[in-house]
């Protein structure tokens, strides 16, 4: 039998092959999106700042001499004291088609828990909810996009295999960005602005948007703070997302929802399809990555939905239909016909409008796996 050995990335050039690795793995998966390695080397290096309240380790399992797995060990200390538990978790976790390799990982991770304390083992997570997570557990060749993580099914028959069950589920959908609004949804939209004296905010340039991300990210934190082990971002790390994200995002497909004391109580970010640009670029901006990415900028026809929310007390008012039915109209205006969503979790009250109001198809299901030890 071939011997498998687990070596603890500490060196720079450890670190380029446990980035690169999902590249070679996947290189002739249609639907495998590549990360900016930029990107992979700021969230794993010591400069990312959820290290102020979370610790990891990172691993590379080799096989025959060659690399055959990666993963990251986490254990996220303000998850573990909000949510009251002592839970490692495991992410950037890809693998060969082999399940000693998978086992053999996955041992480190529990390894790494049990020697800080932990009693449970849980992913795929990253730092924080802003980072990659969940697998598909359904429909694997559905398009991905690149906020999302790309796992092909003999991931989910392994951790199976291993006893691990479901802890919460996602749901992805796809729907037809330029349908009309229809009649019914825009009287009831204009009547709710009437009633709550709401309004929303329209951007004509990307300088305009940043008065408005940190409160976004505010935001962000409490229309969030009771979904599955999440936790409200530091300021620090609301820093790196505004320079991660905004620079993405297209003006006409930003949707703020202000009171008329400009308190933001609803939000919705879109980016441009950059699936294609991303494949090209091969996680590399340069030579020539940046030209693609930008190229896909000015000229696409479907659209990431990449965050939307509504405040906990501004809930179930239909604030999440206003800034969708904005949506729609700068779709029909510009030409976009295809809208896919990041995931969202099953029962969550966001959902519900998917299923009510518009015309969309269910794309796929995600999970995140756990097992206590």
């Amino acid at each position: 039998m071939s011997e498998i050995t687990i070596k603890t990335v500490e060196k720079r050039a450890d670190l380029r092959r446990f980035i690169a690795f999902p590249n070679k793995l996947f290189k002739d998966v249609p639907t495998y999106i590549p990360a900016l390695n930029f990107d992979e080397m700021n969230l794993l290096s010591d400069k990312n700042p959820s290290l102020e309240h979370a610790q990891r380790e990172l691993y590379l399992a080799y096989k025959d001499g060659k690399v055959a797995g990666r993963v990251a060990a986490i254990i996220n200390r303000s998850v573990n004291e909000r949510w009251d538990k002592r839970a490692v978790r495991f992410g950037w976790f890809d693998f060969i088609e082999d399940y000693d390799v998978f086992a053999a990982l996955l041992d480190k991770v529990v390894e790494y828990g049990k020697r800080y304390g932990m009693d449970e083992i849980e992913g795929p997570f990253g730092f924080t909810d802003m980072d990659k997570e969940c697998w598909v557990i359904d429909n694997f060749d559905a398009r991905q996009n690149i906020s999302t993580l790309y796992n092909p099914e003999y991931y989910i028959r392994f951790i199976e295999r291993a006893g691990y069950d479901i802890k919460c589920r996602w749901q992805q959908y796809s729907m037809q960005a330029n349908q009309p609004v229809p009649e019914k949804v825009a009287r009831l939209n204009k009547l709710i602005m009437e009633k709550y004296h709401l309004h929303l905010v329209k951007v004509k340039t990307r300088k305009e948007i940043y008065p408005h991300a940190r409160k976004f990210f505010h935001a962000i934190n409490s229309s969030f703070k009771d979904l599955y082990d999440f936790v409200p971002m530091t300021e620090k790390e609301i820093e790196v997302y505004i320079k991660e994200y905004i620079p993405f995002v297209n003006l006409n497909f930003v949707q703020f929802v202000e009171d008329e004391n400009e308190n933001l109580v609803g939000f919705g970010l879109s980016i441009p399809d950059l699936n294609a640009a991303y494949k090209k670029a091969g996680g590399n901006l340069f030579p020539f990555g940046w030209y693609h990415i930008l190229r896909a900028f000015r000229k696409f026809d479907t659209i990431d939905l990449l965050l939307n929310g509504v405040l906990p007390e501004w809930q179930k008012r239909g604030v999440h239909s206003i800034y969708y039915s904005d949506m729609n109209e700068a779709a029909i205006r510009f030409g976009v016909h295809t809208a896919y969503t990041n995931p969202q979790i099953i029962g969550n009250e966001a959902v519900k409008i998917w299923e009510t109001q518009y015309n969309t198809k269910p794309l796929m299901q995600r999970a995140v796996f756990g097992k206590k030890f």
